[in-house]
C-alpha cells in the first residue's frame, strides 16, 4: 500500500519581512527603479560617490565644515551661470557670452560703487537691467532676425570682453562696499541663544527637510491619479530616506561653522523657482516643446522666437547676478574675470543631464553637473594636483557625461 504525499511549496515571504528573500526582493526593487530612471540618478550617484572617493583621499578634509563652506562660496556663479544655460540648452540653443557677460557687469558695478560713490542696491539693479539688455538684444537677434545662437553669442563674448577691458582700462578695480561684498562673502547673522551650532542655518535645513519631504510625497499622489509609473514604496521611502540624510549633513557641516552663505540662500531660491517654472508653468513647458520638437511646437501654438527671446533675456539677468557674485567674492572687479566660466556652465548643464539636440534637462541636474565639477576641483586642489590634469580629468567627465547620455538613449530606443 503506499502513500500518496503532496509537495508543498514554501509560502512566499510577507511583504517586508526579513531574511534574504525580502532583502533581495529590495535589492531588485533598487536595481529595476535605477534601470527606469537612469538619466535622473545616474549623475546623482556619480556625485555621492566622487565625494566619498575624495573624502578617503583627503583623510576627510573635503567634508571639513569650512571646506564645504568654502565650496558652495567658490562654485556658486557657476551654478548661477549654469541654471540659466540649462534653459538655453533645452530650448536648442547655446549660449558663448555668459563668462565675458559675468566680467563686464563686474567691471560696470565697480565703476559705478567705487569711481562714482553709488550706493550698492541702486548699483545692484542697474547691473541687474544691464545684464537684462544684453541678453534681450542677443535674443532679438537670434528669435527674430533668425541668426544662429553659435554666432550671435560668440560675436557677445568678443563684444563683452572688450567692453569690461575699455570700462577698467586694463586694470583692477575695488574695492566693494561692504553690502555688496557680503553677496559673494557673507553669511546669515547669528540669532537665538549661543549653542555650539548656526542657529538660523539649523531651522532653515529643517523647514527645507519638511519642504523636500512634503513635495515628493505630493509628486508621488499627483503621478498615481494620473496612472503614471512611481517607484516601489520601499525604494521610495529609501530615497526619501537618502535626501533627508544628505540635507540633515549639509546642514550641520555648515551650522558648525558659520552658518549658510548669503548667495546659497540665493541659489536656493532661484533653484526652487526656476524648478517650479520648468515643471509646472507654461513657459517651462514651452520651452521644452521647442527644444524637443520645434515643428510640432509651432503647429501647438508655441510662439517660438518669444520664448526663444525670454530665454536668452533670463540667461542676461543670471549672468549679471554671477558677475556681482564672483565681483564680490574677489572684492574687486578685474578685466580677466569670468574667463571660461561659460565652458564651465555648459559642461555643468550636460554633465547634469542635457541633451545636445535639446528638449531635455532639469534645473536639479544643472546644480549636481555644477557640484560634480566643483567637488572635482576642490578635491583635486586638496590634493596639488596640477591645473594641467586637473583640465584632463574634468574634459574625461565631461566625455564620460555625454557618452552615458548617447548610451542611455540608444538603450531606450532599442
Amino acid at each position: 500500500m503506499s502513500t500518496d504525499v503532496t509537495a508543498k511549496s514554501p509560502a512566499p515571504a510577507p511583504p517586508g519581512g526579513s531574511g534574504p528573500a525580502a532583502g533581495g526582493g529590495l535589492l531588485r526593487l533598487m536595481l529595476d527603479g535605477l534601470r527606469r530612471n537612469m538619466r535622473q540618478y545616474g549623475m546623482l550617484l556619480a556625485l555621492g560617490l566622487i565625494v566619498v572617493i575624495f573624502a578617503v583621499w583627503t583623510d576627510g578634509d573635503l567634508l571639513l565644515p569650512r571646506n564645504v563652506s568654502n565650496l558652495v562660496l567658490q562654485n556658486s556663479y557657476i551654478l548661477i551661470l549654469a541654471i540659466g544655460m540649462m534653459l538655453v540648452i533645452i530650448a536648442g540653443h547655446i549660449d558663448l557670452s555668459v563668462g565675458s557677460l559675468t566680467a563686464f557687469v563686474g567691471a560696470f558695478a565697480a565703476v559705478l560703487t567705487v569711481q562714482h560713490g553709488m550706493s550698492w542696491p541702486l548699483a545692484l539693479v542697474l547691473c541687474l537691467l544691464v545684464g537684462a539688455v544684453a541678453g534681450s538684444v542677443q535674443g532679438f537677434l537670434i528669435a527674430y532676425l533668425g541668426i544662429p545662437s553659435f554666432i550671435v553669442t560668440l560675436a557677445g563674448m568678443l563684444i563683452f570682453r572688450g567692453l569690461t577691458e575699455i570700462l577698467l582700462k586694463g586694470q583692477t578695480l575695488g574695492p566693494f562696499p561692504d553690502g555688496l561684498q557680503n553677496l559673494g562673502n557673507g553669511f546669515l547673522p547669528e540669532v537665538g541663544p549661543h549653542t555650539n551650532y548656526h542657529n538660523l542655518t539649523l531651522l532653515l535645513g529643517l523647514v527645507l527637510i519638511a519642504a523636500v519631504v512634503w513635495q515628493e510625497v505630493r509628486d508621488r499622489r499627483r503621478q498615481q491619479e494620473f496612472s503614471l509609473d512611481v517607484l516601489p514604496g520601499r525604494l521610495f521611502a529609501l530615497k526619501l530616506v537618502a535626501l533627508v540624510a544628505a540635507i540633515l549633513t549639509l546642514t550641520l557641516l555648515l551650522a558648525s561653522y558659520k552658518g549658510a552663505p548669503i548667495v546659497l540662500i540665493v541659489l536656493g531660491a532661484l533653484v526652487v523657482g526656476y524648478g517650479y517654472v520648468m515643471r509646472n508653468a507654461v513657459f517651462g513647458r514651452h520651452i521644452y516643446a521647442i527644444g524637443g520638437n520645434l515643428p510640432a511646437a509651432k503647429l501647438s501654438g508655441v510662439k517660438d522666437r518669444r520664448v526663444t527671446f525670454q530665454v536668452f533675456l533670463n540667461m542676461g539677468v543670471l549672468a549679471a547676478l554671477a558677475g556681482l557674485v564672483v565681483a564680490a567674492r574677489l572684492n574687486a572687479a578685474s578685466p580677466k574675470a569670468g574667463v571660461n566660466f561659460e565652458l564651465e556652465a555648459i559642461a555643468s548643464s550636460f554633465i547634469g543631464g542635457a541633451s545636445m539636440s535639446g528638449g531635455v534637462g532639469t534645473v536639479l541636474g544643472a546644480i549636481i553637473g555644477g557640484l560634480v565639477l566643483g567637488v572635482l576641483n576642490n578635491g583635486m586642489n586638496l590634493l596639488s594636483v596640477g591645473t594641467d590634469w586637473q583640465l584632463v580629468i574634468k574634459g574625461l567627465a565631461l566625455l564620460v557625461a555625454v557618452g552615458f547620455d548617447v548610451w542611455n538613449k540608444r538603450k531606450s530606443g532599442a
